[in-house]
């Protein structure tokens, strides 16, 4: 996604309660808020999720289906303590990545609802990584903070 795009994502997430239109329109997308890898800044990524029935969310790594997974998928491993914005509602989660059998089972249930997904897989040849966010039991998140924008010159 470019960041003229994710940033009008996000604010429009924000300015309607959590929904967005355009080619994202009944999209279930929430907002991760995650640390940089080298950085460590605060960076806002708005990512496609599903419920699962156990409550906890769940996100794909997919990039587009490019070759490389997308950078939040490292900062995610590397700071798994995640703030969540989900519709009105903010809290910590912990993103756990899903391997073996748990990412087996659930792949296909994932293509079936979103046949995207699946189009993105059939791209790369790497294994698209599926991670939970459970929710941090008493972390409650307060107002959400949106990163700087960075501005290019000569653009």
């Amino acid at each position: 996604m470019s960041s003229d795009f994710t940033e009008s994502v996000i604010a429009e997430f924000r300015a309607n309660k959590g929904r967005v239109g355009g080619e994202l329109a009944g999209t279930p997308i929430l907002l991760i808020h995650h640390l940089g890898v080298r950085t460590r800044a605060e960076r806002v990524t708005p990512v496609a999720y599903t419920s699962l029935p156990d409550g906890r969310l769940v996100i794909a790594a997919s990039n587009g289906g490019s070759p490389a997974h997308p950078a939040w998928y490292h900062n995610l491993k590397a700071h798994p303590t995640i703030g969540v914005e989900l519709g009105t509602e903010t809290f910590t989660a912990l993103a756990e990545e899903l391997t073996g059998a748990a990412h087996a089972e659930l792949w296909p249930e994932l293509v079936a609802a979103s046949p995207t997904l699946g189009r993105h897989q059939a791209r790369t040849t790497r294994r698209i990584p599926l991670l939970t966010l459970t929710r941090m039991p008493g972390a409650i998140r307060s107002e959400p903070k949106l990163p700087p924008m960075r501005t290019r010159r000569g653009r």
